[in-house]
């Protein structure tokens, strides 16, 4: 494959494509038009190896029938209904399977679920409950919100907010929110295999933001357990730890965004799995239906949950929603995804996949501009040098590169992030990493 033609390529001015270069795209489209398994094909009839589960989200693989027909059927027995003041058998029934799974197992108590429409949706739900929370127990101060630099959370405004990326925020105003620094630290932790060894003391952050704001002020932190968009930042050991004793220590609630980690990326069900930290809240979405309807669902700990189910029994609790919460398709669509996750085991098969990724990854160490390896579950990144006054560009030369050669990847800044489907095979991993070195040998 040496080139992507825009032979087939419909009219693209109409379109508006998020988080992209307009012009630069529609100079030089790239289509995508069918996918089955572990593969995409393009407009022009070309297979492209997909190492990024889409977005973050094809955990089963595409073209499952079995979501396929659950979808089918709902459209034709129930096409929507509301969840305000009413509702529908079906959204009940996913809660409660999701409640089978949820994360840090029965103990955790994290089995009340928000359904929501996307992650951006789940991030400004889980602030909201949050604060809502403090109210509810006399905390009414407490409407601060920390987040993390380099944090992704979505694109809403309280997900601007306590996120850390500059690009979103810079032009957009934003609710009180302040920030813990960053763990990317390439002087002590490049080419780590797994966790950093170094860095647990930057959890300390929130000690420091309770001095200068009070306690007395700050809601929740939120953070992702592992920050995928910012190009896979990986926690250093004991750091999601120390920060759950610290915000017990001063009553802040500590909030998991698992939109990425959730349903079997790390080779356990949930992040929260991996790590053995319990936080107050979870944000899922993108694995939640595989990707084949926009679904997202807030995981609360009954200790929320049931700290607003207070005053007289006819008054709402909560007064948010969304006129697609618990969308019947979207739970047949979940339903079948939860279906698969249990039959093929693939919440856990990452696990014994973990080390052929690694391996595989830690293999390009040496090629040209390589500064950094990470690795965590079936996550991966390739963080390259930046070209001199122009970042970002090399690794996107890498990724049209790749594309070129059969392969999709993703591309955030000079890094180069992988996250396949979960039912990638051995062959497959070594596929994926001779396609990327390959490209990484060619960009100058």
């Amino acid at each position: 494959m040496d080139h992507i033609s825009k032979r087939n390529s419909p009219p693209l001015e109409n379109f508006w494509m998020p988080f992209t270069a307009n012009r630069q795209f529609k100079a030089a489209p790239r289509l995508l038009a069918s996918a089955e398994g572990m593969y995409y094909t393009d407009v022009d009839g070309n297979r492209i190896l997909d190492g990024t589960a889409g977005l973050w989200c094809v955990n089963v693989g595409h073209g499952r029938q079995r979501i396929t027909e659950a979808v089918e059927r709902q459209l034709r027995t129930l096409d929507f209904a509301p969840t305000f003041q009413m509702g529908h058998p079906i959204a009940f029934e996913f809660a409660a399977k999701l409640a089978e799974h949820s994360p840090g197992g029965p103990a955790a108590q994290l089995d009340r679920v928000f359904f929501t429409g996307s992650g951006s949706e789940s991030v400004d739900t889980a602030l909201k409950i949050a604060i809502a929370y403090q109210r509810s127990i006399g905390q009414g101060t407490r409407t601060r919100l920390i987040g993390r630099e380099k944090g992704y959370h979505g694109v809403g405004f309280g997900g601007i907010s306590v996120g850390g990326l500059v690009n979103n925020r810079r032009i957009f105003p934003q609710i009180p929110a302040d920030h813990l620094r960053h763990t990317l630290d390439l002087d002590c932790n490049a080419f780590s295999k797994g966790l950093p060894e170094h860095g647990v003391e930057l959890a300390e952050d929130l000690e420091r933001l309770v001095a200068l704001h009070g306690a007395e002020t700050i809601a929740a932190v939120i953070v992702e357990p592992m920050s995928g968009s910012a190009g896979v930042i990986l926690p250093p050991k004991g750091y999601l730890e120390r920060l759950r004793a610290i915000a017990d220590k001063y009553g802040i609630l500590l909030i998991f965004d698992e939109v990425i980690t959730g349903f079997g990326r790390l080779g356990t069900p949930f992040a929260t799995d991996y790590f053995r930290v319990v936080p107050d809240i979870i944000t899922t979405a993108k694995g939640l239906t595989n990707g084949a309807i926009p679904m997202g669902a807030v995981f609360a700990s009954r200790k929320v949950h049931d700290g607003l189910m207070t005053g007289p029994d006819n008054q709402i609790e909560l007064f948010h929603g969304y006129t697609y919460s618990g969308h019947p398709v979207a739970c047949a669509a979940g339903l079948a995804t939860m279906e698969i996750y249990e039959e093929e085991g693939l919440l856990t098969r990452g696990a014994g996949l973990a080390d052929i990724w690694q391996d595989a990854l830690h293999s390009l160490k040496g090629l040209p501009h390589v500064v950094d390896i990470r690795n965590l579950g079936l996550v991966g990144a390739v963080e390259l040098a930046s070209r001199d006054g122009a970042p970002g560009t090399r690794a996107y030369d890498v990724f049209v590169d790749c594309l070129q050669k059969g392969l999709l990847v993703r591309v955030t800044g000079d890094i180069i992030a992988l996250s396949p489907p979960l039912i990638i095979e051995k062959e497959e991993i070594g596929k994926l990493v001779s396609i990327l070195g390959e490209a990484l040998k060619r960009a100058a």
